[in-house]
Parts: C-alpha cells; sequence; structure tokens
C-alpha cells in the first residue's frame, strides 16, 4: 500500500479515537472505550509504516495537522460543538501550513 494511503489510513484512525475519547464519556462507555485503545494503536501503527517511506517531520505534520482539523470538523458534527469563523480561519491556516511543509520537504 502506498505510503501516502497509510498515513491517510493512519489520520482516519486518529480521528476516530479521538473522537471515541469524548464518547467515553471518561471511559465509563465500553463500546467507544474500546475505539479509542483500538483507534490510537492502529493509527500508530500504520503512522510506523508510513515513517518507512515519509520524512518523520513531513508525516508528523500531516498527521497532527489534518488529524487536528478533522477531529474540530468531527466535534462540531458529532456533540454539537461551536464553530466561528475565527476558529475557521485557524484551521485553515494549520491545513495552509501542512501543504507549504509538504511542497518543500516532500517524500524521499
Amino acid at each position: 500500500m502506498p505510503a501516502f494511503a497509510l498515513l491517510f489510513l493512519a489520520i482516519i484512525t486518529e480521528v476516530v479515537a479521538t473522537l471515541s475519547l469524548r464518547a467515553s464519556d471518561g471511559f465509563t462507555k465500553p463500546g467507544p472505550a474500546a475505539l479509542v485503545v483500538v483507534g490510537y494503536g492502529l493509527s500508530f501503527w500504520l503512522m510506523a509504516l508510513a515513517l518507512k517511506h515519509i520524512p518523520v517531520g513531513l508525516t508528523y505534520a500531516i498527521w497532527s495537522g489534518l488529524g487536528t482539523a478533522l477531529v474540530a470538523i468531527g466535534g462540531v458534527v458529532a456533540f454539537g460543538e461551536t464553530m466561528n469563523a475565527m476558529k475557521l480561519a485557524s484551521l485553515m491556516v494549520i491545513v495552509a501550513g501542512v501543504a507549504g511543509l509538504s511542497a518543500a520537504g516532500g517524500a524521499h
């Protein structure tokens, strides 16, 4: 599987795990709590596989930046959290930063 596909799957599993962490209600709900443990484990494993082919700085920037943006959007959709212009602009800056690092660094 291509390295960036592995990284994308790592991001998705991390987002699911983080949103499940919120849904686990302090680990009192077993279903979401299990998703947290499995999701984070799978995410780190997939990211480790991606790191065989993508530089660590670029990998982590993409994983954390896009993960942050997707978790923020997921919080709005799944939990009714607020999104205002400042939050949206800040997320756009994160995504722009990740795109800049990607353009500057590239995979090896």
